[in-house]
């Protein structure tokens, strides 16, 4: 009997030092997968991952691959422990994206690392010649939020959960925003810790880099459901997988409606797999009745196997 699941595949904030490490000391596929990683780089990414220190795990040229390595590594462990999983549908926040295409076989995994390394690397670029930054707002009214953003000439960049809306833009409007939270009814206005302004304009040149690089890269119809943060639906062309992974630089990330498409296609399984449970935590004010099980270590991937075979 099959046991149809969910996959969703964590963004770039989730990294942690030693993500991955237990893992690979406990699973040769996790040691193989990451190995390769390695190779195709050419730089140990495993010692960024296990070492850090953290700021050089939290640059995006780093951060973006390590995530992606760590989602399909813990998917290959999964995948030999529950052989009756049916993967159903895929989805990952922002760079999480990229991961979901390749457990859904849009394309293999080399493709996709070396991918998520340009991406975070021409975005590297674009937050060294910007002066961006990024605003989560918290309690307020996507109206009311919408409405500022426009008065601060900042963009909408994420729509994580309801009441949990992020701006991103130049640093003065950022700030300007940040000192009119309150006067549009936002609870708090909180500056993330970030080196610049993703999914904002502030990443168009990153954006054109991209779109030149996925325009020669083969893509595969998805073997299932993949849902993306750009239309907030599920995409299935080479055409469409293209644009909307290259729109998804400036865009918004409609998680809210991705994650609603997928509940109100029935699906009741969700897996997330990532080093922080991050987006379990967003489902639970999405729709509380949705269960997610997160699966970041060895303990966390034990536990799930155990309950899926149960």
């Amino acid at each position: 009997m099959s046991l149809p699941a969910v996959l969703l595949f964590a963004g770039q904030g989730a990294q942690k030092v030693g993500m991955g490490k237990d893992l690979a000391e406990a699973f040769p596929e996790v040691r193989s997968l990451l190995e390769q990683a390695d190779a195709a780089l050419g730089f140990s990414l495993t010692k960024v991952m296990f070492e850090g220190p953290m700021e050089d795990l939290t640059k995006t040229s780093r951060c973006q691959p390590a995530l992606y390595a760590h989602g399909l590594a813990i998917l290959e462990v999964l995948k030999a422990k529950v052989p009756q999983l049916e993967i159903v549908a895929t989805a990952g926040l922002s760079l999480g994206e990229f991961t979901a295409h390749a457990a859904a076989g849009t394309f293999d995994f080399a493709t996709g690392l070396k991918l998520v390394f340009q991406r975070g690397s021409f975005m590297e670029e674009a937050c060294d010649s910007t002066k961006g930054a990024m605003l989560a707002m918290l309690g307020g009214e996507e109206s009311a939020i919408r409405e500022l953003a426009a008065e601060c000439d900042v963009d909408v960049a994420n729509l994580n959960a309801p009441g949990q809306i992020v701006l991103s833009g130049s640093a003065s409007g950022i700030e300007a925003a940040a000192a009119k939270a309150k006067d549009k009814g936002i609870k708090r206005a909180i500056p993330l810790p970030v080196a610049g302004a993703y999914h904002s304009r502030l990443m168009q040149s990153a954006q054109d880099k991209l779109a030149a690089v996925l325009a020669q890269t083969t893509i595969a119809t998805p073997r299932c459901t993949v849902v993306s943060n750009f239309a907030a639906k599920a995409v299935s062309s080479a055409e469409e997988i293209r644009e909307t992974l290259t729109r998804q630089v400036t865009g918004s990330v409609r998680w809210v409606e991705c994650m609603q498409s997928l509940i109100a296609a029935g699906h009741t399984r969700f897996i997330e797999l990532g080093p922080d449970g991050t987006l379990a935590g967003l489902m639970g004010k999405i729709d509380k009745s949705v269960q997610v099980t997160t699966i970041k270590d060895v303990a966390s991937l034990e536990a799930a196997v155990a309950a899926l075979n149960a």
